[in-house]
């Protein structure tokens, strides 16, 4: 832990930070609350036509993360932000930007914005490209399940911004048809999602091939370890920018449905029949769940699309361009597609699967309630879901709604149960049992392999009298076989022991073939 020794003032114009603040980077602290009235665009005294794509994309006040971000960044300093999906991330970083690039020489890569997916880098390019539309910057998105070709050339022609995904990136840098040597900007967007994606090495081997004099914009919605060692690795006296808590926005409401597996099909029909729906984001587990699930509902007369890993880039454009449209109501997706779908008016985000961790969690359901719109997230979950959920109302602080669907037909299966019964007592696991032993039948529970009482000792199974002839003239069964004294081998209850035998060196290659 290291303690502040740059006293500042809050980005609202408050008094300083207490001195005794304590944090673990040595760095400054943005505000934590915005202003209660937003700051126009026109305040931040950008240049005519930077100002000039803000106006073009309809942009008027500025978010949280914005109004704190923009001024540092335009002076110069690192940030470090932290925030959730859908606050305008994006425009924080690129505004700052693309008024550096405004002047200065051109042709040669001075600003680099590396991000986790294919879709969040074409975002990425196309809003960079609509914001700096009267600077004539040029800007090049670098991504994998395309042809190398055409980024090449444009890379010779010349560009100013690259906006890429990690490991495309190093192909180039191995090919040597991008020159990083210039770059005067980096900007790590969805960090965090890079580490859960095992990019984190790649990211270290592009940094180096970075200049050690450069701002660095580090953007993230959460901060695992893995993330917070890297921010402390490559900030220099960064300024932390946190708007809120690092969870959905206050616009989304959310709420669990209990279920089987066997019926959230029919529950996901009933709930989009019923209830009224703009732009639906469904996210499933797995790409063939997502392949199946849009399937079914194009049989069911839905406009939907899939969304998932097995596509060409070019179906999964076209995607996410015909959901963003209105050619299609319904899009089904993965978690990796989700990082990059920026639809400002979805209404409803549906986790046909739970989805493996908090952050995953955070991030699907920050697809809704973008931008201060209000949004609703449902998510289908069986009782093997109990765990994670558990971990997200810890993180949210709050117990998430549990609902039951009005006439709908649950069979035998009580949503009720599932959330009572692990708040009011532990769920009993099944015994455990060796590999290849029989289950007890009859609800004999009290007996172990060979039918050894339990806690019995062998002593008190030996008293019993009995002759050698009435053995001998008498069928006997295994339980009272298994009474009867043993050796050392027959008492384990894991089957006779082997007789050791020396070791003879190495099995003679022969031998080993076959």
């Amino acid at each position: 832990m290291h303690r502040s020794e740059h006293p500042v003032r809050c980005r609202s114009g408050r008094d300083r930070l207490p001195d005794d603040l304590t944090i673990e980077l040595r760095v400054r602290l943005g505000s934590i609350e915005s202003r209660s009235t937003p700051l126009n665009f026109e305040e931040l005294n950008l240049s005519p036509r930077v100002l000039a794509g803000v106006k073009a994309v309809g942009y008027t006040k500025q978010t949280p993360i914005q109004e704190q971000a923009i001024p540092i960044a335009l002076e110069g300093r690192d940030v470090l932000g932290l925030a959730q999906t859908g606050t305008g991330k994006t425009a924080a970083f690129m505004l700052p930007i693309l008024e550096r690039l405004s002047t200065g020489p051109r042709g040669a890569v001075r600003a680099l914005i590396v991000s986790p997916t294919r879709e969040l880098a074409e975002q990425i390019h196309r809003s960079g490209m609509d914001l700096g539309r009267e600077t004539r910057i040029r800007s090049v998105a670098i991504y994998g399940g395309v042809s190398k070709m055409p980024q090449a050339k444009a890379l010779r022609r010349g560009t100013e911004l690259v906006v890429a995904c990690p490991g495309r990136l190093l192909d180039h840098a191995n090919d040597r048809s991008v020159d990083l040597s210039k770059v005067e900007v980096l900007v790590l967007d969805e960090a965090d999602t890079m580490c859960d994606m095992g990019f984190l090495p790649d990211i270290r081997r592009i940094i180096k091939l970075l200049p050690k004099q450069r701002q660095t914009l580090f953007f993230a919605a959460t901060m695992p370890p893995e993330i917070r060692t890297l921010s402390k690795e490559i900030l220099d006296d960064p300024t932390i920018v946190q708007i809120g808590t690092i969870a959905p926005a206050e616009s989304v409401s959310q709420a669990l449905y209990p279920v089987t597996d066997g019926l959230k099909k029919k529950l996901l029909l009933d709930i989009l029949q019923n209830t009224a729906t703009g732009r639906v984001l469904i996210f499933t587990r797995a790409k063939h769940r997502a392949r199946k699930l849009a399937s079914d509902l194009e049989n069911h007369k839905y406009r939907v699309a899939d969304l998932q890993g097995n596509l060409s880039q070019n179906r999964r454009q076209q995607a996410i361009d015909g959901f963003r449209n209105g050619k299609y109501d319904v899009l089904v997706a993965t978690d990796v597609a989700s990082r990059g779908i920026d639809v400002s008016d979805v209404s409803h985000v549906i986790n046909f699967d739970m989805p493996n961790t908090v952050d995953s969690y955070i991030h699907r359901i920050g697809r809704t309630g973008r931008m201060d719109q209000t949004g609703e997230a449902f998510t289908f979950t069986v009782p093997e879901d109990e765990l994670l959920v558990r971990k997200i109302e810890a993180v949210l602080g709050a117990r998430i709604e549990r609902r039951r669907l009005p006439d709908f037909d649950y069979g035998s299966f009580n949503p009720e149960n599932q959330g009572s019964r692990s708040r009011s007592e532990p769920q009993r696991s099944a015994p455990r049992r060796r590999y290849g032993e029989q289950m007890p039948k009859n609800g004999q529970r009290g007996q172990r392999p060979h039918g050894r009482p339990v806690g019995g000792s062998s002593q008190s199974r030996s008293n019993q009298p009995q002759s050698s002839q009435s053995r001998s003239s008498q069928p006997q069964s295994s339980q009272s076989r298994s009474s009867q004294p043993r050796s050392d081998n027959q008492n384990n209850p894991n089957g006779p022991r082997r007789r050791k035998t020396p070791w003879r060196g190495p099995t003679p290659a022969a031998n080993r073939s076959r």
